[in-house]
């Protein structure tokens, strides 16, 4: 029987439990992110990025918030990215998780306009702090309807510039090829299984067309993009 993808599954994965650590985590971190940038995930996000400076003036330094870092990764591509453009960045990970953090910190030694903190997104979102640019990239998926509404209306409020988000297309074939890329990248049983119920709570496009008349988002760009990603940028000017 073929998997079903009409609604979003609710399903737990085993990397949402926030205490969750060790050996077995940093390897799923380290793949998720390898996958992502061999896919061109990275680009996903850079382009939106792209999009926002390219519209809108802004100060000599670019403050910059990534939820839910996971490795750093893609602070790590920004930080390069923003060196080849002359661009000052000023960057920031967050994630709820305290071994991703400090495994983050590890392997962003050599990068001073890097920091990171561990913190629940609920509670900064209610925060009174302010970002020129708010990225979240394969983080959303991880939330239930309700709860992608308040993030949304947060991130809306603390961004300057804008809100860029990255996350999965809910295809049946998606989930196919996952399996393959399983088997090509050798991923261990948990990177395996949340991968797959990730891509179940991915998102259809009406999926977050509905998110934004609910929020009344009259102004913002939903594309497809490779591979099996929704490329969302919500202006905030």
């Amino acid at each position: 029987m073929f998997v079903d993808t009409k609604f979003r599954s609710n399903a737990d994965e085993i990397m949402d439990d926030f205490a969750l650590e060790g050996k077995i985590l940093s390897d799923a971190l380290d793949k998720i992110a390898g996958i992502n940038r061999i896919l061109g995930g990275n680009k996903v996000t850079i382009e939106g990025l792209e999009w926002l400076l390219s519209r809108q003036k802004r100060g000599s330094e670019i403050s910059i918030l990534d939820v839910g870092c996971g490795n750093g990764d893609m602070l790590r591509a920004l930080a390069g990215y923003g060196k080849a453009k002359g661009l000052k960045f000023k960057l920031t990970g967050m994630d709820a998780n305290a071994f991703t953090v400090d495994y983050a910190i590890s392997l962003s030694k050599d990068y001073d306009n890097i920091s990171y903190v561990c913190a629940d997104i609920f509670d900064e979102v209610k925060q009174a702090r302010h970002y020129d640019v708010i990225l979240c990239t394969l983080t959303l998926h991880h939330f239930k309807d309700d709860e992608i509404l308040k993030l949304v209306t947060g991130f809306r409020k603390q961004a300057i510039m804008g809100v860029v988000i990255n996350d999965l297309h809910r295809s049946r074939l998606a989930y196919y090829l996952f399996i393959a890329v399983c088997k090509v990248f050798r991923l261990n049983k948990m990177s395996k299984d949340d991968g797959l119920v990730s891509i179940l709570r991915g998102f259809k496009m009406d999926d977050i067309m509905n998110y934004a008349d609910r929020l009344n988002i009259d102004k913002h760009i939903l594309r497809w993009r490779w591979a099996f990603r929704y490329q969302w940028i919500i202006p905030t000017i």
